[in-house]
């Protein structure tokens, strides 16, 4: 099946390209880019883009959907479909389902199910059996099996020489590591800065210090052993100022914000209680602008949701015993529209390659661009169309923004060729 896509306003971030280009794709595949394409408006399917923008489709390299173990919260069909709706057509699960994704069986059943969505569903495997922390998982045996990289998220990895090993076996199969760096040693309460908002609730919280010195640690023996490193969902300013200088000495550093980290501070928790809870936790208005500024001059080169689902009853829960965490995919693009494009900060290329082509890049997914040849995986966005969160296509609705007005509206997802999500 062809589609024409004509008359949208293209950026490919990977080249740089962009202007009023028509597209036409053919099965999984675009085979022409072009001004004014003759004679291929009967070849199949049409779509007018006037006033639209034409990008591609955005990759988030950090998800949680629950499945197997939590079919509750999300399963992979109903994570993939919040994706579609947020103009995500590729996503890379995390590996802390129930089972790890420690195993082949577990990581083959995850590939599996990903194929029977419209959309790219790649899956970290575990750094170590169990998220345990003790023994490495059977790393070249889940790297042939279908694993695009290893991570032990939501627990962060204590043991500095196995950390090395990791590291250096993780080289060798040229793929990246991403961690959690939360010190539980340092950490009374989870979820909650400590700070303004611990007080408020008066409880312990997570200091600053939880993440800087595991930070710290994980950046000199990623320099140490050349393995290809993120640091995921970055909190503080003394972490991105680390991520800076370590960035300056070598080339296979990298890190990640969420939406909601370079959005809110720890005054949303103390508004919104549990629904702005995670890990790490919201933290200052200078943390929120350091990272802010760390997206602008590189040193942070992805942005990631971190969708992680919970049911309302558990996010009911007084705030020391609410699982932290909040959905994403839905709202990453408007957000970032708003935020950073709408703020000033970012133009909608440099956000492009934030949100597409550099987490295509760490993962080597073949995705992220625009090119003949390339994937037919493509959204088309009206950047200036008012966004209001609600009505989630995700199982559940544990987020700060519902009912905030944004800007930036996902008209269409198209992945493989075929359109897997248009707004009606």
């Amino acid at each position: 099946m062809m589609l024409l896509i004509k008359n949208g306003y293209m950026i490919d971030p990977k080249s740089g390209r962009e202007g009023k280009f028509d597209i036409l794709t053919e099965g999984d595949k675009i085979i022409r880019i072009g001004r004014n394409l003759p004679g291929v408006e009967e070849a199949g399917s049409v779509i007018d883009a006037e006033g639209l923008l034409v990008a591609p489709g955005l990759v988030d390299v950090h998800v949680h959907f629950r499945d197997p173990g939590f079919p509750e919260k999300e399963d992979i069909v109903t994570g993939a479909g919040a994706a579609a709706k947020g103009g995500f057509t590729s996503v890379v699960m995390m590996a802390n389902t129930k089972p790890n994704i420690d195993n082949v069986d577990t990581l083959e059943y995850v590939i599996r199910k990903g194929r029977e969505t419209g959309i790219h569903v790649y899956s970290c495997a575990n750094v170590t059996v169990g998220m345990q922390g003790r023994e490495l998982v059977a790393m070249e045996e889940l790297a042939g099996a279908g694993a695009v990289g290893f991570t032990d998220d939501g627990i962060p990895l204590m043991d500095e020489k196995l950390v090395s090993e990791a590291m250096e076996r993780a080289v060798g199969l040229d793929m990246p590591l991403s961690f959690h760096e939360e010190d539980p040693q340092l950490i009374t309460n989870n979820g909650i800065n400590r700070g303004r908002a611990s007080a408020f609730f008066g409880i312990g919280g997570s200091p600053r210090e939880a993440e800087i010195g595991l930070v710290k640690r994980d950046l000199e023996l990623a320099l140490k052993t050349g393995a290809s490193i993120n640091i995921q969902h970055i909190s503080t300013k003394e972490a991105v100022e680390l991520v800076r200088q370590a960035r300056k000495k070598g080339s296979n550093i990298h890190a990640e914000a969420t939406p909601h980290h370079f959005t809110l501070t720890e005054e949303a928790v103390m508004e919104y209680g549990t629904l702005a809870k995670m890990n790490p936790p919201l933290r200052e208005e200078e943390d929120r602008l350091a990272i802010i500024h760390g997206l602008v001059d590189g040193t942070i080169d992805m942005i990631a949701t971190d969708h992680a689902p919970h049911t309302g009853e558990e996010k009911a829960k007084p705030v020391t015993e609410a699982p932290s965490g909040i959905i994403g995919l839905e709202t990453a693009l408007p957000l970032a529209i708003t935020e950073l494009v709408g703020g000033g900060y970012l133009t909608m290329g440099q956000l492009l390659r934030l949100m597409c082509t550099n987490p295509a890049n760490l993962y080597h997914l073949n995705a992220g661009y625009l090119a003949e040849n390339g994937p037919a995986d493509i959204v088309l966005i009206d950047t200036g169309a008012e966004v209001i969160p609600e009505n989630y296509v995700s199982r559940a609705f544990n987020t700060p923004f519902t009912g905030w007005r944004l800007k930036g509206k996902v008209v269409k997802t198209i992945a493989s060729g075929k359109i897997v999500w248009e707004d009606q």
